[in-house]
């Protein structure tokens, strides 16, 4: 980030925009304290310390005086430059490579005919605040001029005519002057800030190029299969491109990027896979092929936390962060890793201070992993086509699949019945019931016999009737 200045002689210089969110939170300040007392905004706030623009006039000095540097300038150290040669190759600045000639360092060389490309925080932020310092420098300094020949001009008539009411109204008026001149310039900084910022696919590319190789080379120290490294790779920047909107503004966009091509590589359903089943071939030299024996050896987790911490160079902290574990749980396994990996390579194990194992091993896992060759790796118009050609394979299915369902649903409601009819048995044949009982049907010759009973008259005897005694 480079920051305007512009400013008049007597304005307190400030530190990078790092440095000012640094300072700010080493104060315990949150973003709205500090807009408060300065009498901006939040979004202002953030704009300084992201370098889209830069405090002017009073605020600048209000500012200054918050975050502990009105008096003071941050002294620079610019990090010592090696001369190109054979052994020492140039390296791009904020590089996640491993170079096995410097220990803690995560640099590699570029390849020769890719083009320049910017470090990673400015690639995934897609912000060009260059020019806000260029688009407003010869402005910026004639209206700092002209209001401090105000200022100066309301002093002296304060002195000559003894009224204080006039001095602060001229100061009130530079002021307003200063604080309107500083809010146009930093809209013009701004404009030419949104001019300049690279294209969403722009930064994608820059920052494929940027890291996809390290990442090829890293993903294949921790599986020995390079199908599959690649094939990591690709998946994690393929995310990363759907995801780009949260990537674009990520502190750390190739941490976001590498998290994902090492849960992509380490996950256990490969060795479902027939081609991922066996790892290929290991090195023709003893010690690499050693080396490489000894960390597929470790357990996954081990394997990841060495190559983080001494392989790639980060911190004891943020390798817990990025393993998911705690802190005292990352040390513990790598110095475990360590001691399983020295018992394999004795040369390993001379160094008696963490320190230098620590950089042995760096040492040792840049030169394993600069030793695979990177060329196969697919450009970045292809990531980017074909994850926008899976996505719309995917949004056309589930539109599809939407559809059919919306469509069965209505046949479903148009053919079903209103009510519902309990269905009629099937009729079955009964066996075995004995037959009716009672009298039986009379038959032509009995009805015959009863018609003719019937009519003839009683004869014999009449019927006693009894009497009550």
């Amino acid at each position: 980030m480079t920051q305007s200045t512009t400013g008049t002689p007597t304005s307190p210089p400030l530190p990078s925009p790092k440095e000012r969110r640094r300072l700010r939170e080493a104060k315990s300040l949150s973003e709205a304290q500090v807009a408060a007392a300065v009498g901006v905004t939040r979004a202002t706030v953030r704009a300084w310390e992201t370098g889209r623009t830069s405090p002017r006039g009073r605020k600048r000095e209000v500012y200054a005086r918050l975050i502990g540097t009105g008096g003071t300038r941050p002294a620079s150290h610019p990090s010592p430059v090696k001369p190109a040669t054979p052994n020492n190759p140039p390296r791009a600045v904020g590089s996640d490579v491993m170079d096995p000639t410097e220990p803690g360092t995560t640099t590699a060389p570029e390849p020769a005919e890719a083009t320049p490309t910017r470090p990673a925080e400015t690639v995934a932020t897609g912000t060009a605040a260059v020019g806000t310092a260029v688009a407003g420098t010869a402005e910026t300094a004639a209206v700092e001029t002209v209001a401090t020949g105000t200022a100066e001009t309301a002093t002296v008539a304060t002195v000559a005519t003894g009224t204080a009411e006039t001095a602060e109204t001229a100061e009130t008026e530079a002021a307003g002057e200063t604080d309107a001149a500083a809010e146009a310039d930093a809209a013009e900084g701004a404009e030419g800030a949104e001019r300049a910022r690279p294209s969403p696919a722009e930064a994608f590319d820059a920052l494929y190029r940027h890291a996809a190789p390290a990442l090829y080379r890293q993903t294949y120290l921790l599986t020995g299969r390079r199908a599959l490294s690649r094939e990591a790779v690709g998946k994690a920047f393929e995310l990363a491109w759907q995801r780009w909107p949260e990537v674009a503004v990520d502190r750390d966009p190739v941490g976001w990027v590498r998290a994902a091509a090492y849960e992509h590589a380490m996950s256990p359903w490969h060795r479902l896979r027939r081609e991922h089943r066996h790892p290929d071939p290991p090195p023709e030299a003893p010690g690499p092929r050693a080396l490489l024996d000894a960390l597929l050896a470790l357990p996954p987790s081990y394997r990841r936390t060495l190559l983080l911490h001494d392989g790639v160079g980060l911190g004891l902290p943020e390798t817990a962060a990025e393993t998911e574990a705690s802190t005292p749980a990352a040390a513990g396994r790598l110095m475990t890793a360590r001691a399983s990996v020295a018992e394999q390579l004795p040369e390993l194990a001379e160094p008696s201070a963490p320190a230098g194992q620590s950089a042995l091993l760096h040492e040792h896992l840049g030169a394993l992993a600069l030793a695979q060759p990177a060329a196969s790796l697919p450009v970045p118009d292809l990531i980017r086509t074909g994850c926008e050609r899976k996505a719309q394979l995917w949004t056309r299915a589930a539109i599809a699949f939407t559809v059919l369902l919306i469509g069965l649903t209505l046949i479903t409601l148009a053919t079903a019945p209103t009510r519902y009819e309990t269905p009629q048995s099937p009729p079955q044949r009964v066996e075995g019931v004995p037959p009716l009982g009672g009298p039986q049907k009379l038959t032509p010759l009995d009805k015959k016999l009863q018609k003719k009973l019937g009519g003839e008259l009683v004869r014999g005897p009449g019927r006693l009737v009894p009497r009550a005694g």
